[in-house]
């Protein structure tokens, strides 16, 4: 049996990737601040340029895969205990 191929679609758009890339310039740079309207302070973590990054792409409507979120696990194992 030959082995399937995975189709390569991207997760990421290109746009998603310039976002990240200008987060990531702006974290070098220590202009990057989190927070609502950058009243924050600087972000010096590399995930977190990142997340901000992908965050900006989505309000720009980039293609970007959904957030997960921490609500799935929490119903589902609140339906298992009743």
């Amino acid at each position: 049996m030959a082995a399937k191929k995975k189709s390569s679609t991207r997760k990421y758009g290109k746009a998603a990737g310039k976002l990240v890339e200008s987060a990531m310039r702006r974290r070098k740079k220590g202009t990057l601040k989190s927070g609502k309207g950058g009243k924050g302070g600087t972000v010096k973590s590399r995930a977190q340029a990142i997340a901000i990054g992908l965050s900006e792409a989505r309000e720009k409507g980039a293609k970007v895969p959904r957030k997960k979120t921490a609500n799935k696990t929490a119903n589902k194992t609140s339906k298992k205990r009743q």
